[in-house]
């Protein structure tokens, strides 16, 4: 026997079956999102109500305030995303860091004839205390949030972690790439590499390790000391223990 086909009425109610749980489902996504965004503006009610709160410690207590932008960064709040409404005119905080950033920008400028503009974030902190005359403490995580935020504008300025929970900050144009980051680490503990430290402890070929050198030279950042007795030496004035310390 010829097997009948499936009918237009049985096909018309499979349609608006499936019609029916795909508007149930909108519904139930649509729901869902409702209470997520009364659960945020939720949060956010009562982080303002902490910030306010707290405004004194926020301000002045450097661990704090690290605390206090995690959770802004939990509920997707960045109190330095504007320098207007509740956060700047509550807290502040927006032009604390404002004028952290303008301090950055003048250490690294004093600074750079010596280190060719490049310093370590330790001792970027210990310069700034050294001239701050406010009662704010200042920490390594406030000058990497100042950091992030001059490097929006383009303005050279970037953090580059040498290992170990350290950084060194870069306040000139032009990125420095892997390898270059790669020699500065190898160097953060003395201070100084050679080319043939370089191919021994890195496996490089020594065109490799001389051009990475040479840039570096070139842009001021190392300094070359011909008359070492074990061969030519690469010194970076950033990893120089901190004359003023």
């Amino acid at each position: 026997m010829r097997r009948r086909g499936v009918g237009a009425g049985a096909i018309a109610k499979k349609k608006l079956a499936e019609a029916r749980y795909k508007d149930r489902g909108t519904e139930i996504a649509a729901d869902q999102l409702a209470q997520m965004s009364k659960q945020l503006e939720t949060f956010q009610k009562h982080l303002e109500e902490f910030a306010t709160k707290h405004k004194d410690d926020i301000r002045r207590n450097a661990e704090f305030r690290r605390q206090f932008q995690e959770m802004c960064a939990a509920v997707g709040v960045d109190p330095l995303a504007s320098g207007k409404g509740f956060w700047s005119e509550m807290l502040g905080i927006g032009d604390f860091y404002y004028e952290l950033g303008v301090q950055i920008v003048e250490v690294c400028l004093a600074t750079k004839p010596r280190n060719g503009g490049l310093i370590m974030l330790d001792e970027l902190r210990e310069r700034i205390a050294g001239k701050s005359k406010a009662r704010q403490d200042v920490s390594n995580d406030d000058l990497l949030r100042a950091i992030k935020k001059l490097k929006v504008l383009g303005s050279g300025f970037t953090a580059i972690p040498v290992g170990g929970g350290r950084y060194l900050v870069q306040s000139v144009p032009g990125e420095l790439n892997m390898d270059h980051t790669t020699v500065l680490q190898l160097a953060e503990g003395s201070g100084f590499v050679s080319e043939s430290s370089i191919v021994n402890k890195l496996r490089w070929e020594k065109e490799r390790a001389q051009r990475v050198l040479d840039h570096m030279v070139k842009e001021g950042l190392a300094w070359v000391d011909a008359q070492a007795t074990e061969g030519r030496q690469y010194w970076f004035p950033a990893l120089f223990p901190d004359p003023a310390g």
